[in-house]
């Protein structure tokens, strides 16, 4: 029985390495973080044997596997904490050079883990290699956001489709899946890491088929002169599972970049295409001048004439009556896509509709010159003739551009001037009295870029002090509003709009919103200055105000 006991302790010892080891590869983590998932359990077991108030520790082995098990006491003149601390004659007897102040150590001998106690360090030891997994699995795969990966369906859960990606599981949610696309449990499937988020639960890996970067990726693995970045995709826009437009340049001028992108046979095309579950992809040559990237973004339709409205990324497009509806595309899709593929918002217009916005517009413009300038009919279509379309561009331009037309001179253009001026004056006097109807303070009047105009909006948005306007921030202020592209049809459905900034119409900036904010703001930073600079009552400022 002597030399038993040795044997079975060598086993044991063998058998905790073999454990770790086993559970290191297993779970694709550092056998070192297993080993302190052992000492941690058996640290707990010991203090549940010896009393959880014991600062016990454990140290096993790497090498040997030795568990070493003893319990930290600190050297005290006077012992308030029996478990914790020892007074010095004690101490000495454990080591001999002990003063007050050492920590020493003292052996503890091993001990036999019940059914209980075994257990709970099972618990602990799961639960740390859990942990260690997950926090792999996140590290692993944090800075893959926009790449490519297989997996295989492992299930379908409410719609949303879990990946087995090998080391780690990843969803599809529903709306990132390309609509009516059959998947099965064990399918090889193909996606975009969008992004990995660490949850309480594990690392959430989300997954994507319905991204455009995931057809960009695709077209990258297809076409080598993308991936070697002769061609580069400059932007592209998807309705999953239906079609697609993507927008291609070459930086080689002997490849041509729609050629490269369909490939011999249109087979590289094909490709995506299938993997797309058939959706058809419109390869389109892109090109820095904007007019003519929409003109080829609207293909198959011909159009007649674009029109930019730089300032609200806004594009008029002018076709022929029997291209309307094919500019449109089936509910919308052609102008919808070449309005995300531009970044901007694509009106569909005929030759008709245009022709009657520009006469409303004409008459409209010519109308408010009468008013008024208070000058007669033919002056007033004369000037809108010439490209002038409000007030401010006839008070503000030099002299010499309004008297070169055709039968004016200096001295009635300075008059058009003045009177451009003084109605510009009466619109604001106007304003300002309105203004003051609605309450709105005059410290708002003082702020950068806004008009009486501008106040006026702001009133009737209820925004009338200056803490009102602090508290918006700069997109409830400015930001334009972004809508679906209109389309000009009888069944059309309503657009769907964002909502707008208050002074989304007056056309500034996001640097002038930021200023006009951060100046309303401004009296707080001087209130807080004040009430820290004023200085504090003494006791006999305080016996001061008493006797009087």
């Amino acid at each position: 029985m002597a030399t038993a006991a040795p044997a079975a302790a060598t086993a044991n010892k063998a058998e905790l390495l073999a454990i770790a080891d086993s559970v290191a590869r297993e779970k694709l983590i550092d056998r070192a973080i297993v080993i302190e998932a052992m000492e941690d359990a058996i640290q707990r077991a010991a203090r549940a044997r010896y009393g959880a108030e014991n600062d016990i520790r454990a140290k096993l082995d790497p090498n040997s596997g030795d568990l070493r098990l003893w319990r930290v006491l600190e050297v005290t003149e006077e012992v308030e904490d029996h478990f914790k601390q020892v007074d010095l004659k004690g101490a000495q007897k454990l080591k001999k050079d002990a003063a007050v102040g050492d920590f020493i150590v003292d052996p503890l001998p091993p001990i036999e883990f019940g059914r209980i106690a075994a257990q709970a360090a099972k618990q602990v030891i799961f639960q740390k290699v859990r942990d260690a997994e997950r926090e792999r699995q996140f590290e692993e795969y944090k800075d893959r956001a926009g790449e490519v990966i297989t997996g295989v369906v492992k299930r379908v859960e409410f719609g949303h489709v879990v990946v087995d990606l090998g080391r780690a599981e990843g969803v599809i949610r529903r709306d990132a899946q390309i609509p009516r696309e059959m998947v099965r449990v064990g399918d090889r499937i193909r996606s975009l890491i969008l992004r990995v988020s660490r949850e309480t639960r594990g690392p959430q890996i989300f997954l994507s088929r319905a991204h455009p970067d995931f057809m960009k990726k695709l077209f990258a693995q297809e076409v080598p002169e993308i991936y070697d970045g002769i061609i580069e995709i400059k932007a592209a826009a998807r309705d999953p599972g239906s079609r697609a437009k993507i927008g291609v340049i070459s930086y080689d001028s002997s490849i041509d970049p729609v050629g490269a992108c369909v490939g011999m046979k249109g087979s590289r095309v094909q490709a995506v295409v299938q993997e797309l579950q058939g959706e058809k992809i419109d390869i389109i040559p892109w090109s820095e001048d904007t007019a003519t990237f929409v003109v080829n973004a609207l293909q198959p339709a011909t159009v007649s004439r674009v029109v930019i409205d730089e300032e609200e990324s806004r594009i008029e497009v002018v076709v022929p009556d029997d291209q309307l509806s094919l500019a449109i595309g089936r509910r919308g899709q052609n102008v919808r896509l070449a309005s995300q593929l531009t970044n901007s918002q694509i009106d569909i217009l005929t030759e008709a509709d245009a022709s009657e916005k520009r006469q409303r517009e004409f008459v409209e413009r010519s109308t408010m010159f009468q008013e008024e300038l208070d000058v007669d009919e033919t002056l007033a279509q004369l000037l809108v003739a010439e490209g002038f379309t409000s007030l401010e561009e006839v008070a503000y331009v030099e002299v010499d551009e309004i008297a070169s037309i055709e039968g004016l001179d200096d001295e009635i253009a300075g008059e058009l001037q003045n009177r451009a001026t003084e109605a510009l004056e009466r619109r604001e006097a106007a304003a300002r009295e309105e203004r003051r109807k609605l309450g709105v303070e005059d410290a708002l009047a003082e702020l950068p870029y806004l008009t009486e105009a501008m106040l006026v909006t702001l009133g009737k948005a209820n925004i009338r002090t200056l803490d009102d306007l602090a508290d918006l921030a700069t997109d409830e202020l400015i930001q334009k509003k972004r809508a679906e592209p209109r389309r000009r049809a009888e069944t059309a459905p309503k657009r769907v709009e964002d909502k707008a900034g208050i002074l989304a119409e007056f056309g500034l900036s996001e640097e002038q919103g930021n200023e006009i904010i951060m100046a309303a703001r401004a009296h707080w930073f001087e209130d807080d200055a004040s009430a820290n600079e004023a200085p504090a009552a003494t006791e006999e400022d305080a016996v001061a105000d008493k006797d009087q």
